[in-house]
């Protein structure tokens, strides 16, 4: 298959996956591109790099298309979101400071845990506290920064991270993910920056990328992206709450499972 449909074909999927879980489509993006770039002969350190800020980019074109389709249904908590992106658009430019403090293996081990338990409390609707509701301002910042960084790291939008948080908090579901696709939007233009400069001085990069970004791959995905983006909005209000929590965890089971599988 010609890597141009590669390309689109992975762009609509993303799109559908962005807009019906608030998860920016990076979940599904990075392990594609891996292998893409793998099909190219770019070796599979600066691969993994790419993958990551190709993603970051493409989450930039797909937020916008699913939060137009968000906010014409009123699902958005602006308020919400004021609070919490000024943190996650911290933490993405602190990202690749962080990087280089934390073993790769080490950081996806830990992400790998939170996100099988994540998984398993909302796939068997173990329900939190009833009394529980968001953390203050300050304790806000500090888990917003936190969601932001490691979204950032691993290229794959803040809503896989922020919306089992709000779960966990007593947040609506449908509200928990139409207010993550707001929140990744901040975050993925900060962390494309991030990656566009740390990839400025590498050498051997294609000539067609722009510091960590391929320029072929973030056009030919955004351009499918942002057209299924709002039939994903779409799903994610037609489709029952209980139903949409389970595809949400088995996704996140699935993102687990690949990021412990490095250590065997």
């Amino acid at each position: 298959m010609n890597i141009v449909w590669l390309y689109l074909l992975s762009g609509a999927f993303a799109g559908i996956i962005s807009g019906m879980l608030g998860v920016g489509g990076g979940i599904v993006l990075v392990p594609i591109l891996i292998f893409i770039f793998g099909v190219l002969a770019i070796p599979i350190g600066m691969a993994a790099h790419m993958a990551i800020g190709t993603s970051l980019s493409t989450i930039i074109f797909t937020s916008m298309s699913a939060i137009y389709a968000q906010h014409r249904r009123k699902a958005i908590d602006w308020n919400l979101t004021r609070k919490l992106a000024p943190a996650t658009i911290l933490g993405s430019l602190i990202s690749g400071y962080l990087a280089g403090l934390i073993p790769g293996l080490a950081l996806k081990a830990m992400f790998g845990v939170f996100l099988v338990a994540a998984a398993v409390q909302m796939f068997f609707e173990w329900r939190p506290a009833p009394h529980r509701t968001l953390p203050g301002p300050v304790a806000l910042l500090g888990i917003g920064t936190g969601i932001g960084a490691l979204s950032a790291m691993l290229g794959i939008g803040g809503g896989t991270l922020t919306v089992p948080f709000f779960n966990w908090c007593n947040v609506d579901l449908r509200r928990a993910i139409a207010t993550s696709t707001a929140l990744g939007f901040g975050l993925a233009i900060f962390g494309t920056i991030g990656f566009i400069v740390s990839g400025f001085q590498r050498p051997g990069l294609p000539s067609d990328s722009f510091g960590y970004v391929s320029l072929p791959a973030m056009l030919g995905i955004a351009s499918t992206a942002v057209l299924f983006a709002p039939f994903g909005v779409h799903l994610s209000h037609r489709l029952p709450v209980r139903r949409l929590k389970r595809i949400f965890a088995l996704l996140l089971l699935c993102l687990a499972v690949n990021m412990l599988l490095n250590f065997i």
